[in-house]
């Protein structure tokens, strides 16, 4: 498909519009002036509706088509919250009016909906308090330990390292290392869970948390977690919950009954908002009592007489770690989200969830290497070893369902999975799109032993074929140049 640039047509123009007799601008410094031609393309209005048009057909979207991709939870997002979030009530708010308005008295409504979506987290969580200012999960992380580092500090405690299970998403070393720690990596014994002698040997007074997803990115739910975070107390050190797969447990368990001190919940993977894209995203974090006092400023509180304000009286806050509320329109989705499904919703969607997943594992288990074959949670890992003494591995794979129609699963994560090939069906799909996914599948699978030269030239019939991908990483050509 060509560029804009290359449809130009000297003299093509789309509609003109009569001249406005406005004044020319005076007493611009001449340097900020245009000198030339802004050399945009001249094309007519049809041509430009027709390219952009076909552009967006061009598009994967959750909206048009399946997306099995584990640890991403790119579930369908309900248009009704969309339409919520373009309200003019909440939408033409200026962001600073809660602060110019005499203490919110003209945003009453935004600040109820902040306030509200925090009580209900809560709930679900098990936690005391959240801040909403996180603007993504991993933004969502580094506050979390940021918290934790807080609360060591203001303790007197001198505190060097977070453990880590290497199950874990790559973010949360990540995090951790931003706030100052060192990072020691705990590995998965055989049953597919944290290794307890590695980790009872790693955990001292030097421990400042642990970090943990939960359920992990093998899908599997750690029985041991309560023992976990009860050696890590005895410890002094604090328990962090990445709440990315908390889809998988909602209303079944809640992190701060298993021990959890800080949370951090992905609004987008859980609470149905869009994902993708760079953003938008939320990433709240949820405290137990300990930790209320470090949160970031300003918090919504509830007056005695029922209105709402901003309070900014925390002299041990972290501060701010966010402009504003963190993205307002995104938790405005993930409040009406939850006041729409309510207390069974979300119970039948993190059953749907987990149902969804053990049906692909169940239905592919025969085609494909598990690595831990047990009853998953919301997402399960196979590898694609078997299919690679043929030649094709989890990228062939991949390509191949492009060509079939599909976003790929994740591949190559978890990194202890040797060709992994994750997948997370969400509670959103139907058993006869999972049916359809899982034959394509088991096709591929047959056809990496019949015919595994059709798998690695794939995909064949999309605009891009195999590139170089070395190539585009480490020279990337991202400007059109006449």
């Amino acid at each position: 498909m060509k560029l804009i640039f290359e449809k130009h047509k000297e003299g093509r123009r789309g509609p003109s519009h009569a001249k406005t007799g406005a004044p020319k601008a005076k007493g611009l410094d001449p340097k900020y002036l245009r000198k030339k031609d802004t050399n945009l393309p001249s094309l007519s209005e049809l041509d430009v509706v027709r390219h952009y048009t076909n552009l967006s057909r061009l598009n994967y979207s959750v909206d048009t088509n399946f997306y099995p991709l584990g640890s991403c939870t790119m579930k369908y997002n309900p248009k009704f919250t969309e339409r919520i979030a373009l309200f003019e009530g909440f939408s033409d708010v200026h962001p600073l009016l809660p602060q110019l308005s005499g203490g919110g008295v003209l945003a009453q409504g935004s600040l109820e909906v902040l306030y509200e979506t925090e009580r209900l987290l809560s709930e679900i969580t098990g936690m005391k308090a959240f801040t909403m200012q996180p603007m993504a999960g991993a933004h969502g992380e580094l506050t979390g330990v940021m918290l934790i580092a807080a609360y060591h500090k203001d303790k007197g405690r001198r505190r060097k390292f977070v453990l880590v299970p290497d199950s874990s998403h790559g973010t949360n070393p990540a995090s951790a290392a931003i706030a100052g720690y060192q990072v020691i990596v705990i590995p998965t014994g055989k049953d597919g869970y944290m290794d307890l002698a590695e980790y009872k040997k790693k955990l001292n007074n030097e421990t400042a948390a642990v970090m943990l997803t939960c359920p992990d990115t093998l899908g599997i739910f750690n029985p041991h977690i309560k023992e976990i975070a009860d050696m890590a107390h005895e410890a002094g050190a604090l328990v962090y919950y990445d709440g990315a797969n908390l889809n998988a447990m909602l209303g079944k368990a809640r992190p701060g009954d298993l021990g959890f001190d800080v949370v951090h919940i992905n609004l987008h993977k859980t609470f149905g908002t869009p994902h993708g894209g760079g953003g938008p995203g939320a990433g709240p974090v949820g405290v137990s009592e300990k930790l209320v006092e470090y949160l970031p400023i300003s918090r919504v509180v509830r007056r005695g007489d029922g209105t709402y304000a901003l309070d900014y009286q925390a002299h041990k806050s972290i501060g701010y770690i966010a402009p504003f509320y963190g993205n307002f329109g995104v938790i405005l989705k993930a409040y009406a989200y939850m006041l729409r499904l309510g207390r069974e919703g979300l119970i039948e969607a993190a059953e749907m969830a987990v149902l969804n997943a053990n049906y692909c594992l169940a239905k592919l288990k025969d085609y494909y290497d598990l690595p831990y074959d047990r009853t998953c949670m919301h997402e399960c890992v196979f590898s694609a070893s078997r299919q690679a003494k043929n030649g094709v591995h989890a990228l062939d794979i991949a390509k191949y369902l492009i060509d079939r129609g599909y976003h790929p699963p994740t591949i190559y994560f978890p990194l202890i999975v040797k060709e992994a090939l994750m997948i997370e069906p969400t509670e959103t799909e139907s058993k006869d799109t999972l049916d359809a996914f899982i034959d394509v599948m088991i096709e591929i699978a047959r056809l990496a032993e019949q015919d595994p030269t059709k798998i690695k030239e794939a995909p064949l019939y999309m605009p891009v074929k195999r590139l170089d991908e070395t190539k585009a990483a480490r020279e990337p050509n991202l400007r059109w140049r006449p």
